[in-house]
């Protein structure tokens, strides 16, 4: 069968499958990569924007406030606990 294949492909024929082939693989590759490059620029910024500790804040200043005021309330009795004699 190797004996057929010379005379049924010339070798030019050959040379020229496999390049284009090649040609069409690397541009694959090159899609490919282009493509998961893109996707995981995108992943950073989102999740940059998610956790962006001034955004966060913002959204949840009202929180961030109310457990502040009680966790001063509670540290201001203790403390007073310590100095008042009952």
């Amino acid at each position: 069968m190797n004996a057929e294949l010379p005379s049924r492909f010339p070798s030019e024929v050959l040379e020229q499958r496999t390049a284009e082939q090649r040609r069409r693989l690397h541009n694959s590759f090159s899609e490919l990569r282009s493509s998961l490059t893109d996707l995981k620029m995108s992943i950073e910024e989102n999740v940059r924007e998610r956790l962006d500790p001034n955004r966060l804040a913002r959204r949840r200043l009202g929180q961030l406030a109310a457990a502040a005021s009680v966790l001063g309330l509670l540290l201001g009795y203790g403390v007073a606990g310590i100095f008042s004699r009952d």
